[in-house]
């Protein structure tokens, strides 16, 4: 009888471990690197049969939420990227680094709402690792320091380094490039130049109705903040250390940058009006290493809404903005 029970759970955990993912099923590479004492899991997507060969690296910041970088379920794999990421590949390795102590791969199944890595799914808490690493700092000397280090691998070109963010990211990669010389380019898709509060208080001023103050609810919880920056709750919210660090302004060190920069963002986004805003500044200053590139009635993630302001999800832009990305850099 022990014999077959152990059989059975043997047969069980085999069928269970075959059906886990790792990266290398979907043709990436997986390299794992250390910051401070932390861990650090990396991404590296290449041109089939040209993972040696010497290419400039394509950093691509992420966005918000502690989602793994690869997810897939049954059907096979969902985008890891926002667009195709094929037409960079003759030109760079695409690196991606995952986000402290969440899985760098995932089933969805066993993801939370928006594909999020959750401790507790039930009140929306991630782990306290990330929780407590989650704000801007962190991001950008952890990602700075992992740069460092690949520059260091044979298949690393270090004539060039592309530095990409979209929203969150954006920020990221901006302060990345203050203070990182080896970044060349830099694209900064749905960024705030004013930070994070100001896109929060102009979407709460959009959805006031009647004498319902949510923007003045914004300002009364952004007092808060600014009175405790460093404050880390574990409520599932953001941590009032992330929303403040995050809401920094990042238009001087854009402003400062002489390295070429593309901005692109929709003229539906909420931070809209802080992105034309940084446009006049920037002509005014004479900056000609900035392009700027507004996309006419598409929202944060570059998708069109209807005429009641509902987002038209079967309408995806991302791969037009990376081609339109791709032309900025051949140029």
């Amino acid at each position: 009888m022990n014999h077959i029970i152990y059989i059975t759970m043997f047969l069980l955990s085999k069928t269970f471990a075959l059906a886990q993912k790792i990266p290398e099923d979907f043709g990436y590479r997986h390299i794992k690197m250390k910051y401070l004492d932390d861990p650090v899991d990396i991404i590296v997507i290449s041109k089939p049969g040209e993972e040696k060969i010497a290419k400039p690296i394509f950093l691509f910041c992420q966005g918000s939420l502690p989602q793994p970088v690869v997810k897939y379920d049954e059907t096979g794999l969902y985008g890891t990227l926002p667009f195709d990421e094929t037409p960079f590949l003759d030109d760079f390795h695409i690196v991606i680094i995952g986000k402290p102590f969440i899985p760098i791969i995932s089933n969805v199944n066993k993801l939370g709402k928006n594909y999020m890595f959750l401790k507790d799914k039930e009140k929306e808490i991630p782990p306290k690792g990330y929780i407590d690493r989650n704000y801007l700092d962190y991001y950008v000397f952890r990602n700075n320091s992992i740069l460092k280090q690949l520059f260091k691998e044979r298949w690393v070109k270090t004539n060039q380094l592309l530095v990409a963010g979209h929203s969150e990211g954006s920020t990221v990669a901006v302060k990345m490039a203050s203070l990182n010389k080896k970044i060349t380019q830099l694209i900064y898709s749905g960024g705030n130049p004013y930070g994070r509060i100001t896109s929060i208080l102009e979407k709460r001023r959009s959805d006031e109705k009647g004498t319902i103050p949510q923007g003045q609810n914004v300002v009364e919880h952004w007092k808060k903040v600014v009175a405790n920056p460093s404050q880390i709750q574990y409520d599932g919210g953001d941590t009032f250390k992330a929303t403040y660090s995050f809401s920094l302004p990042q238009r001087d060190n854009l402003m400062h940058l002489k390295i070429p920069v593309l901005i692109t963002y929709g003229t539906e986004d909420w931070s809209v009006a802080y992105n034309d805003l940084f446009q006049i500044e920037a002509i005014q200053q004479h900056k000609r290493n900035i392009t700027f590139n507004s996309y006419v009635g598409l929202e944060h993630n570059y998708f069109p809404k209807n005429d009641k302001g509902e987002i038209i999800e079967e309408e995806y832009n991302w791969d037009k903005v990376a081609s339109d990305w791709l032309e900025w850099l051949k140029s």
